[in-house]
């Protein structure tokens, strides 16, 4: 292998050693959400006709375990070697800024296309979301998934403390992921917050993952493309810039 590869297959060997708590847990967490959401609410909450609450649960819990998972595998793994002291290692190889942000986002895209795809799979045994536009899940799967593994990067830079990534997940990537409309469409709410959900990028890669499972959606699939492509570009530029800075890892 190059040195890249390397890099990646030891990232993608990282959380695969210990599925339990990578693969496994955050399946169980969305499949409990799916239980408990779908049981109280089924009755209760009808979104899209002819679609149970269940089945219009099921993309918005896989998504958000998908941009959860990509985010906590670059961001956890770069400031766990910081904290260990072993990024030194990496830094006396002749990897470039390209080769660090490849490898890293890439195994935080591996993890979170598992995690995705897990919850899907279990997800069958409740309820069954038909599949009207394949293309569009997997364009916002991989656009979502990248865009968090750089943000993780970026995080993971920032952060030099373990509690200083915690209040990163805790206070800006829970908040955004749990009120982007994984539980409900926000044509629900009212005018006001409709707005300010039109201003969370989280809302665009929810909606335009549902789309391609029910061809419906609070907004244009081409708008929601559009904004994820923009904040991608954005983020991985971002965090290609902090890398080659050395960003908090070469003083």
């Amino acid at each position: 292998m190059t040195g890249w590869q390397m890099l990646l297959y030891k990232e993608v060997l990282r959380f695969f050693r210990v599925a339990a708590q990578t693969i496994t847990g955050p399946i169980l967490t969305a499949m409990l959400y799916l239980l408990i959401f779908g049981h109280a609410l089924e009755a209760h909450v009808k979104v899209y006709d002819q679609v149970s609450y269940t089945a219009f649960l099921v993309p918005g819990l896989a998504m958000m375990s998908l941009l959860q998972n990509a985010f906590a595998n670059s961001s956890s793994s770069l400031i766990a070697s910081k904290v260990m002291g072993n990024l030194v290692f990496l830094l006396l190889t002749p990897l470039s800024a390209w080769h660090w942000f490849v490898a890293y986002v890439g195994a935080a895209i591996v993890r979170g296309l598992v995690v995705g795809l897990g919850v899907l799979l279990v997800s069958l045994f409740f309820a069954v979301p038909p599949l009207a536009e394949p293309l569009w899940v997997i364009a916002f799967a991989l656009l979502g998934a990248g865009l968090m593994g750089a943000l993780g990067v970026v995080a993971g830079l920032w952060s030099e403390k373990f509690d200083q990534m915690a209040a990163f997940q805790n206070f800006v990537v829970m908040p955004m992921t749990f009120l982007s409309g994984v539980f409900y469409s926000i044509h629900s709410l009212p005018p006001f917050w409709q707005t300010v959900s039109h201003f969370n990028p989280f809302f665009y890669m929810i909606d335009g993952f549902r789309y391609g499972f029910f061809g419906v959606g609070d907004v244009s699939p081409w708008l929601s493309l559009g904004v994820v492509v923009a904040a991608t570009l954005g983020v991985g530029a971002w965090a290609l810039v902090l890398l080659r800075m050395g960003y908090k890892i070469r003083s």
